[in-house]
C-alpha cells in the first residue's frame, strides 16, 4: 500500500495528541516548521496578554468573513487603503526620562521604542502608524492646553543628557479639553529605515502643560522628585505603533471556494474530504492563539479506484496509473488522495515579544480532494 503524504500542518495537529504513538522528536520539528512559517522563532509564552485593540478584532472577523468571497483580496488592509496580510500592533518598551531637562519646564519625558526586527526579512512593510493614547480625559485641563513635541532619536547620548543635534523634531501639536485625546503619526518612511541594523534609536516624546491657572496652581501640582520646581501631573501615555506589512510567499489571490467544503455525500471508500476539526486546546496552543479557538481544517482520504470517475479530479497521469494498477495491483499502487484545493483563515495571536498580531494564512482548509 502506498503511503499518501499528509501536508505538514495537518500532520503536526494529528500527531501532537497522541505523542505516545508518534516520535517525539518528529514532532517538534513539525511544529517549528509551522511556528517559523508564522514568523516565530519559538511557541510564544505571553508574559501577560495584552488586550486585543478592536481594528484587529474588527480586521480579523471582517477576514474570516471574506474567506468565502471570490472577489476579495486578502492581500489588502482597507482600513489604510495598502497592500498587507499582516498587522501588527507593536508595544512600546521605552520607559521615562527621569532626568531633569533645562530646555523643558514643567514637562515630562519619555523614550519610545518599537522593536522593528519582529518583521522578517521578506516582508515588505506598507505602513506604520504611531498611535499615543491618554487614558484619562483631558477635561482637568479646563481652558488650558498641553504641548506634544515627537523627536525621532538620530543617535545614542549619554543616560539622561539630550543634546538638540542628536534628534529631529517630527510634531509639534497642541491638546486641550476633550475625552480620550490621540496622537497619530505616519512613520512608514521611517519604519523602514528602523529595519536597517544600527539605525533604530527610537523617539523621545515632550508633553509640556502651558498657562497654568491659579487653580492648577493650589490643587494640581505635585512634587517633582528631581527638582525642587513643582510641575502639573500629565495624563498616562499608551504608546503602540501599527505595522502592515505583505508576506509575498504567504499570500495568493482568492480561490472561490467550491462545494466540496460542505463534504457532499459520496461512497465513504472513494476519494474526498472528511471531516477534521482541530481544536487549539488539544495541541497546547491556547495560551497564545487568541482566535480563533480552533477551525474546520477536514483532510483527504479514500481510495481512488479504476476507472477515476470526473468527481475524483483525476490527472492523466493519474487515469493511467489506475489502469496499469488494474492489471499489477501489487506492482503499481493506486494514486494518493490528496488536498488540491485549500482555502486561507485568518489568526490572532501573542507573537514572541507579546505584541499581538492579525495574519492571513494561507492552505489552511482543505476543500477539494483528487487523486494524484
Amino acid at each position: 500500500m502506498m503511503l499518501c503524504v499528509i501536508p505538514n500542518l495537518l500532520f503536526l495537529m494529528l500527531s501532537l495528541p497522541s505523542l505516545t504513538f508518534i516520535n517525539t522528536e518528529n514532532v517538534n520539528k513539525q511544529e517549528k516548521l509551522f511556528l517559523s512559517s508564522m514568523g516565530l522563532s519559538s511557541r510564544p509564552k505571553p508574559s501577560h496578554q495584552a488586550p486585543v485593540p478592536s481594528l484587529l478584532w474588527k480586521l480579523f472577523k471582517k477576514g474570516n468573513k471574506l474567506t468565502s468571497a471570490s472577489d476579495s483580496d486578502p492581500c489588502v488592509v482597507s482600513e489604510y487603503g495598502v497592500r498587507g496580510n499582516i498587522v501588527r500592533f507593536i508595544q512600546d518598551q521605552g520607559s521615562l526620562i527621569s532626568a531633569p531637562a533645562v530646555h523643558c519646564f514643567n514637562c515630562v519625558r519619555k523614550h519610545l521604542f518599537f522593536n522593528m526586527s519582529v518583521l522578517e526579512d521578506v516582508e515588505q512593510l506598507s505602513f506604520a502608524q504611531l498611535e499615543m493614547k491618554f487614558k484619562q480625559d483631558l477635561s482637568h485641563l479646563g481652558p488650558h492646553v498641553f504641548s506634544v513635541d515627537l523627536y525621532r532619536v538620530l543617535r545614542t547620548t549619554l543616560k539622561g543628557v539630550t543634546h538638540q543635534s542628536s534628534r529631529k523634531l517630527l510634531l509639534s501639536q497642541s491638546l486641550g479639553p476633550g475625552a480620550h485625546a490621540s496622537v497619530q503619526v505616519n512613520l512608514t518612511d521611517l519604519g523602514e529605515t528602523w529595519r536597517k541594523p544600527g539605525k533604530n534609536f527610537g523617539m523621545q516624546v515632550e508633553l509640556q502643560l502651558k498657562h497654568l491657572s491659579n487653580v492648577l496652581q493650589e490643587h494640581a501640582y505635585v512634587k517633582n522628585p528631581h527638582s525642587a520646581v513643582q510641575i502639573a501631573p500629565m495624563p498616562e501615555l499608551h504608546s503602540s505603533l501599527v505595522a502592515v506589512s505583505l508576506n509575498p510567499l504567504q499570500c495568493r489571490s482568492r480561490r472561490k471556494r467550491s462545494a466540496a467544503y460542505y463534504l457532499p455525500v459520496t461512497p465513504s471508500n472513494v476519494c474526498k474530504p472528511r471531516r477534521l476539526y482541530i481544536d487549539f486546546k488539544d495541541v497546547g496552543w491556547q495560551d497564545w492563539i487568541i482566535a480563533p479557538q480552533g477551525y474546520l481544517a477536514n483532510y483527504c482520504h479514500g481510495e481512488c479506484p479504476f476507472p477515476l470517475s470526473e468527481s475524483l479530479n483525476g490527472t492523466n497521469h493519474a487515469i493511467l496509473q489506475t489502469l496499469v494498477h488494474s492489471f499489477d495491483p501489487k506492482g503499481t499502487p493506486q494514486p494518493c488522495c490528496v488536498p488540491i484545493k485549500l482555502s486561507p483563515i485568518s489568526m490572532l495571536y501573542y507573537d514572541n515579544n507579546d505584541n499581538v498580531v492579525l495574519r492571513h494564512y494561507e492552505d489552511m482548509v482543505v476543500d477539494e480532494c483528487g487523486c494524484r
